[in-house]
């Protein structure tokens, strides 16, 4: 008889939350790797400006620095954003026990909330776009609007100020480097055209792999 119903009338509402569950579990795993990824990608970053500080290489030290502070902050997002699954995975549970009660599932403001913020995230955008429609169906949320669906990315790391990149140098340096100046600072005469080239090619391989995590 289960099997019929299911059949006739789709999912029971426990069973959608459930499937929701799984999903938001799965990709608070998907950002735990990305920030593993990106973490490992930083360490080695922060090794070089280290080493490009250390030959008073100061225009590219400031340059990877910069990376390291949009690395850091897309770290500090996306600890935010799996915070947020957590949240509706919570709320979600919540759900189940007022069921109990209320005998159907209950709109939540909470829930539409948090999904719009994550929404706007292109890791998991697709996901929640989808989790958003099934749960708007289930009575779960209202409808968005089209125009917040469709927003674009409204919260993208701004470039950096120099001081922040200044606060970076310093730490990676122990206070000998940090306030040399704005990032078009011109170099020091190189002692090595050979050394620079292989500098170069580092910095741009560095720069790739950060820039592949934090557009996701």
């Amino acid at each position: 008889m289960q099997s019929i119903n299911r059949f006739l009338y789709g999912p029971t509402p426990e069973e959608r939350v459930r499937a929701w569950q799984a999903k938001l579990r799965a990709e608070s795993r998907k950002l735990d790797r990305e920030m593993r990824q990106l973490d490992a990608a930083t360490t080695k970053v922060r090794t070089t400006v280290k080493q490009l500080a250390a030959k008073g290489d100061v225009k590219s030290a400031r340059i990877l620095a910069r990376e390291v502070v949009r690395s850091n902050k897309q770290k500090d997002r996306l600890s935010v954003s799996k915070a947020r699954l957590g949240s509706i995975g919570t709320q979600l549970t919540q759900q189940l026990a007022m069921m109990k009660v209320t005998g159907s599932l209950q709109k939540s403001t909470e829930i539409m909330k948090l999904s719009s913020s994550l929404i706007r995230l292109p890791q998991i955008s697709q996901t929640m776009r989808e989790m958003s429609m099934e749960m708007t169906k289930a009575g779960v949320m209202e409808e968005m609007l089209q125009d917040v669906l469709d927003v674009e990315e409204d919260e993208e790391i701004a470039e950096e100020a120099d001081a922040e990149v200044d606060k970076v140098l310093s730490e990676l340096t122990n206070g000998k480097l940090g306030q040399a100046g704005t990032v078009g600072t011109e170099l020091q005469p190189s002692q090595d055209m050979l050394e620079d080239e292989e500098t170069e090619r580092t910095m741009e391989q560095y720069r790739q792999q950060l820039n592949g995590l934090l557009s996701g």
